[in-house]
């Protein structure tokens, strides 16, 4: 009939199925006046029905093209806005197992190092006035050195995925993601800081009772400085090495944060040792200056506020980030409980050389992994989405660790790297003559059972944790790697302390445990 294309029109234009008869059939040549029905009825009455049928027809057929130029319509706004965000960032799915251990090896062995170094320089400074008589200070060295799996290292997986799905590709996006994140995490450095020195005193006070309000607002100051200082240079550090990652064709995921690792335990109990002395020596002469320095830090933080809130992609994290901060540095709080009670105990003192590497290592790895895992879900929608990558379940440990996907690849070659990495460390220590402890066969062997079930855990708890997290509409560059890195610390230092505990039993006097 002619009047095919009007009525495609027709219905497609109203978006249903009707049983009406064309529009050329009800109205004049002129379209001015429309037709009686008669006109067109034939003598037995088909003609209605015939149109009908045509009609539903043609719209059936509307309907199908409708919806493929709807998927075509979307497909072309996907591409549209990939091409946006500028030239496609390599996936991380091209990568292989060589490629990835040859990106970490090196992060992570500069991370070992910087642990090492931070327990050689925990050895030094434990002798310091401040630490004899302000004992509250050791209290606050494992919720500052957790900083960076709470702060920094969460900075770096943040950037990294930023910079890995193009959100860093323009000088403008650049500049924006710098400032916000950079305030962003002074307001959480202050914050925790602040809430860091109040643990110490209380922790400090329970067991005596005795309790020195010059002692509280050194501890306060020390901490809140500290804290402030340390996020600002990683914080700045981590930067420049997202970018030259970039530049250089490099995953900034595996690079960025063992090095945010290795850097953040030396550069943090360095700053706490100094700042804590120089304060402690201007506590007689100049009572003033403690309660100044917090109270400057502290008055800061309504300028990191506004900054914060301006920028889209830190406003949610400022408001919605706090949670596993906090709840991170309670968990590496009690680690550090651990820590003080053992090598309290003169037959387990040389454990304390080899507490911050057993846990940077074990923190660095699973952190590597986390960003890793965020940046590909990333890659294949936004938090909440369904999507075969993120399941519902918890895995086996068979899929976290023997599937062919490219981050169970990645966590074999992150497992593998624990052996090697840490005899590398204990010969750095026994060369340096760190700790009490000789270096026996059967200590080796005790002390890589205790790392390898650490990072186990750990990775297996990551590769759940990130996908839960995911499936519940929360960006697990912002809540998983605090948990984990704190998990780290607590693991790391039990089952530490257990070895050393059944090395005593035993009797393993070659090793020296007991001296």
């Amino acid at each position: 009939m002619s009047s095919k294309p009007e009525q495609k029109e027709t219905h497609q234009a109203n978006g249903a199925v009707l049983p009406v008869v064309p529009v050329d059939c009800l109205t004049s040549p002129d379209r001015g006046q429309l037709v009686e029905p008669s006109d067109f009825l034939g003598p037995d009455g088909d003609g209605v029905e015939v149109v009908v049928l045509e009609s539903r027809a043609n719209a059936k057929g509307v309907r199908e093209e409708d919806a493929l130029l709807e998927n075509g319509s979307q497909s072309n706004e996907s591409d549209d806005t990939s091409t946006d965000r500028g030239p496609e960032p390599a996936s991380p799915l091209k990568e292989t197992s060589f490629s990835i251990g040859l990106q970490v090896l090196f992060p992570f062995l500069l991370a070992g190092f910087g642990t090492v170094a931070a327990g050689m320089v925990l050895d030094i400074v434990q002798h310091w006035d401040v630490f004899k008589y302000v004992t509250e200070v050791f209290i606050l060295v494992p919720a500052l050195l957790g900083l960076k799996g709470n702060l920094e290292m969460t900075l770096a997986s943040r950037l990294s995925t930023a910079a890995n799905i193009g959100q860093m590709d323009t000088p403008k996006e650049l500049w924006r993601m710098i400032t916000g994140n950079m305030a962003l995490i002074q307001v959480q450095a202050t914050v925790v800081g602040f809430l860091a020195s109040i643990a110490a005193v209380v922790f400090g006070w329970i067991p005596d009772g005795h309790f020195s309000i010059d002692h509280a607002v050194l501890l306060c100051a020390s901490s809140v400085a500290t804290a402030f200082i340390a996020s600002l240079v990683l914080g700045m550090i981590m930067i420049g090495v997202i970018i030259g990652s970039r530049k250089m064709g490099i995953n900034p995921d595996n690079v960025a944060t063992p090095i945010a690792a290795s850097l953040g335990d030396l550069i943090t109990l360095a700053l706490l040792s100094g700042i804590s002395w120089g304060l402690y020596k201007e506590l007689e002469s100049k009572a003033y200056v403690n309660p100044l320095v917090c109270a400057f830090f502290i008055a800061l933080l309504p300028i990191w506020i506004i900054i914060a809130k301006k920028n889209a992609a830190t406003r949610e994290v400022l408001y919605s980030g706090w949670e596993p901060v906090i709840i991170a540095m309670a968990i590496s709080s009690v680690g550090g409980l651990i820590l003080d009670r053992t090598v309290s105990d003169p037959n387990f003192a040389g454990m304390a050389v080899f507490t911050p590497v057993i846990n940077g290592v074990g923190g660095n790895l699973v952190a590597v992994q986390a960003s890793r895992i965020s940046t590909y879900l990333h890659m294949s929608g936004m938090p909440g989405e369904s999507s075969e990558t993120a399941p519902r379940k918890c895995p086996s440990p068979c899929s976290t660790f023997f599937s062919s996907d490219v981050n169970s690849r990645s966590a074999r070659v992150l497992f593998l790297l624990v052996v090697p990495g840490h005899l590398v460390f204990l010969y750095t220590i026994s060369s340096m003559q760190g700790g009490h402890t000789t270096l026996t066969l059967i200590f080796i062997v005790f002390y890589m059972t205790a790392a390898l079930l650490q990072v186990l855990i750990l990775l297996y708890i990551a590769d759940w944790m990130v996908h839960w997290m995911w499936g519940r509409d929360l960006d697990p560059d912002n809540f998983s790697i605090p948990y984990l890195t704190a998990l780290g610390d607590l693991i790391g230092t039990g089952l530490l302390a257990l070895s050393f505990h059944v090395l005593w039993l035993i009797g393993d006097r070659d090793s020296d445990v007991g001296d």
